[in-house]
């Protein structure tokens, strides 16, 4: 997933209503290795400007020092500094909440008790219409263990709620799913497993976040023979799909052709091995792979790739892509005139695309051109509408093929927050369940509508 990891604060400024006074206070920010993002002008009076400034620095000692610049700025007085992503989360970023006021005795008969009753006693009697008649067929458990969170490592479950609230909250505005964070306090696979399937009647799906490799691959494997319904690695899958529709954007950009490039993939871990298994599935080529883990290593060949290494992949590959963690492990002299080079690690490439441009790559790009949200809603929103109790590869394919040909000239990708581009994924995704046939259910209103 896209993930830079800046501080970012809102400085409301007021400037004396002088030419240059807002430049050099830019230029300032500038200077000091800072970037500027949103500015928004909240007054104008015939002495002064008042704006708002949004400002991005490194870590809290960076952005102390760039404060102090622009408070030393000829003309500018900082009035303010705000910590927006802070205020944004507190008390949480969602909640429940009904979908019908109670508002009369009546509603109340029929919501609850006495009315409830008779519908209780029909899911008793034929459990599938519990997906008619109660929320599970659109609820979906977001369930992480805290161990492999965005840039930050195993900082524990609690820590990670942020961002299972984040991944909620883009289900439901981008195909309407309810997910709710399920924060498990174990790292034991055994306990992992039994945890979730203990409470898998509530849901109608499974998305696993953030939980480290390799014990992410028995997990994922495991809950996916023991459930009926649809299981899904994110960080892996959901990883594959976007990266590999960039790579065939890039591809054709770059005028190589993927089926015959020879290609390799650094970094065999959660993501790097369902990249590397997503290639192939899409070529039917082998795909190079290289890892300090011989277990990494082993689990990539038994699914058909080859055993190599960095010095291999960067002399003999087309097509890079790394998934490492590790900074600047692909030097500039091993750039190969016109290979595509996409280095995912964030918040620091294993190169600079700039750099591997200059030494000759016909295509380079990092971490920050690939964001899962083009992936996991879609998927899930088609899987759930088809009612496939599993997401095949084929279906993953299917959601790598919408994402390319949605893709606007110019860009690696479609717009993230486009409805459209979501609402066309899940139609493929629940197309290919059906074609085959393991779609218990014919298309879903929101794939009509």
């Amino acid at each position: 997933m896209a993930w830079e990891r800046k501080m970012m604060r809102t400085v409301r400024v007021r400037n004396e209503q002088k030419v240059g006074t807002l430049a050099r206070l830019l230029a300032a920010i500038s200077s000091m290795g800072a970037s500027v993002g949103s500015i928004e002008m909240l007054n104008e009076t015939a002495h002064s400007v008042l704006r708002d400034i949004t400002v991005y620095a490194d870590d809290t000692e960076h952005m102390d020092k760039v404060i102090e610049a622009m408070r030393h700025n000829e003309g500018t007085r900082v009035l303010e500094v705000r910590d927006e992503v802070l205020a944004l989360h507190q008390q949480g970023k969602i909640a429940i909440h009904s979908r019908f006021p109670i508002d009369s005795i009546a509603t109340l008969r029929r919501v609850y008790t006495p009315g409830v009753v008779e519908v209780c006693l029909k899911i008793a009697d034929d459990p599938e219409l519990a997906r008619l008649y109660t929320s599970v067929s659109h609820m979906i458990a977001i369930v992480t263990d805290g161990t492999a969170v965005l840039g930050l490592g195993d900082i524990g479950p609690l820590a990670a709620m942020p961002v299972m609230e984040g991944k909620a909250m883009l289900l439901e505005s981008l195909v309407g799913l309810s997910g709710v964070p399920i924060l498990l306090n174990t790292k034991d696979p055994d306990e992992i497993v039994q945890a979730v399937t203990a409470i898998a009647p509530t849901f109608a799906a499974i998305q696993l976040d953030d939980i480290s490799a390799p014990r992410c691959f028995e997990i994922e494997e495991r809950l996916q023979s023991m459930l009926d319904i649809p299981v899904m690695h994110d960080d892996q899958h959901g990883t594959a799909v976007v990266i590999a529709s960039v790579l065939m954007v890039a591809a054709k950009r770059a005028h190589v052709d993927i089926g015959k490039a020879t290609m390799g993939q650094i970094g065999l871990g959660a993501a790097g091995n369902a990249i590397g298994r997503m290639l192939m599935r899409l070529t039917g080529d082998q795909v190079l792979g290289a890892d300090l883990s011989e277990e990494a290593v082993e689990r990539f060949t038994r699914a058909g790739g080859k055993k190599s290494d960095l010095k291999e992949i960067m002399s003999e590959c087309d097509i890079v892509i790394a998934a490492t963690g590790a900074r600047n492990i692909i030097k500039p002299e091993m750039i190969r005139k016109g290979q595509i080079i996409l280095a995912l690690s964030n918040p620091n490439a294993e190169i600079d695309p700039e750099e591997a441009l200059a030494y000759g790559a016909a295509f380079a790009a990092d971490g920050r051109a690939v964001n899962n949200v083009l992936g996991f809603p879609g998927i899930f929103r088609g899987a759930l509408d088809s009612q496939a109790p599993r997401i095949t590869p084929e279906m993953l394919i299917a959601a790598v093929e919408v994402l390319v040909s949605m893709t606007p000239s110019g860009e690696l990708t479609p717009n993230p927050l486009n409805k459209k581009v979501h609402q066309e994924v899940a139609r493929a995704v629940a197309e290919t369940a059906m074609k085959q046939g393991i779609a218990r259910a014919e298309y879903a209103p929101y794939l009509q509508g």
